[in-house]
């Protein structure tokens, strides 16, 4: 007998601050949800009745949480593949699917996959170690990425000339031109195993330029009705190429002559689409569980214009947390704020977003910089 969406037990992997609002959403929906992570005190420790302290990226660990689940996914892509290979090879659902977790891994393959689909994204060559930068030197400026291992800005370096590689890193990793950007954008795009997609607006994001980390994001994004048509369609087209089962954000480069590029995808909620909590008819972390419970994934159109803040570390602090300015905030009308329970501040760590919802999306930006100079995490 087919069991009811209620009585599948659901592994994720990762408690951060994605896992806690995908639990969230479950919740709605009376699911059963485990949490596998590394952190003792992870900010999902609490919200489920089974929490295992663990390795992600251990065999073991990742095998043994997963064998009695009938449904395993990620928050996070630095997991143990070998072990959601095998668990699926054992008849366990893996959504997203094993085999795209390793493409996307690797910042490498995953441009090698654009290349082979015709998917437009910034050139690029490929390097085993520093010695080899020197030999694209007529091709500079580059972000130099590292093929495996880099998140939220962490693993990327600007190399402006081949003269000074100070800076550069001496591993695997993937020299991207420089592109003459005029916007960042993003697209997050859902599909579950019936084959059935959706998209949910486009958004604008603004990065810290010292973290390299999104500081603001705006929705609706401020670009013409032919450039977020081909935004769409090509997240659709990566997600269906792919093949993927989940949730997949596709983050993307306006060019200042009006192309459309990808730069790179994230196969699981994202950062850039937490605002959808209060501002579209279904969030991203419930249209996750939609997608990978094979169910019919819902309206993704935007109910108010919103601007999402996020909550970073002050510079300067490190410690337990303390936040400061939050009454003055919480007078704000249409203000939303999400901590994610995490106790320790450091620099520019992500501690939780605010996203402000109105008619008017201009002011939805005037109360952000407000907020964003109001509410500080100190220690």
């Amino acid at each position: 007998m087919r069991k009811t969406i209620q009585q599948i037990s659901i592994g994720i992997l990762g408690g951060g601050q994605l896992g806690r609002m995908m639990i969230q959403s479950a919740i709605n929906l009376n699911l059963d949800i485990s949490i596998l992570d590394p952190d003792k005190n992870a900010p999902c420790k609490n919200l489920v009745k089974n929490f295992t302290h663990g390795s992600l990226t251990d065999y073991d660990s990742v095998y043994n949480f997963g064998k009695d689940k009938d449904l395993i996914t990620i928050e996070i892509e630095n997991v143990n593949i070998e072990a959601l290979k095998t668990l699926e090879k054992e008849g366990k659902k893996v959504y997203p699917q094993p085999h795209l977790i390793e493409l996307i891994q690797d910042k490498g393959s995953q441009k090698m996959f654009y290349q082979r689909n015709n998917i437009a994204s910034p050139d690029f060559f490929l390097v085993e170690s520093k010695s080899q930068i020197g030999k694209y030197r007529e091709y500079f400026p580059f972000f130099q990425k590292l093929r495996k291992g880099g998140y939220d800005g962490k693993g990327v370096v600007k190399l402006a000339n081949p003269v000074n590689l100070e800076k550069a890193f001496d591993a695997p990793s993937v020299l991207e031109r420089l592109v003459d950007f005029d916007k960042e954008l993003s697209v997050i795009v859902a599909r579950n195993e019936s084959g059935e997609t959706k998209c949910f607006p486009v958004v604008e994001c603004e990065f810290n330029p010292q973290a390299n980390l999104v500081e603001f994001l705006f929705s609706p994004a401020n670009i013409k009705k032919s450039v977020e048509k081909e935004a769409l369609k090509i997240a659709q087209s990566v997600a269906e190429k792919l093949g993927i089962v989940g949730l997949l954000a596709v983050e993307l480069f306006l060019t200042k002559e009006g192309q459309v590029l990808v730069n790179e995808v994230a196969p699981r909620p994202h950062n850039s689409g937490h605002h959808t909590i209060e501002a579209n008819v279904t969030s991203q972390f419930e249209q996750h569980l939609r997608a990978i419970l094979n169910l019919p994934l819902g309206d993704t159109s935007r109910v108010r214009a919103g601007v999402m803040v996020n909550l970073l570390g002050e510079p300067g602090f490190e410690g337990v947390a303390i936040y400061k300015g939050m009454e003055d905030v919480l007078k704000f009308s249409g203000v939303y704020i999400h901590l994610y329970g995490k106790g320790l501040t450091k620099p520019f760590r992500k501690m939780g977003h605010v996203t402000i919802v109105d008619d008017d999306i201009l002011k939805a930006k005037q109360k952000a910089k407000t907020i964003k100079s109001t509410l500080k995490i100190q220690a």
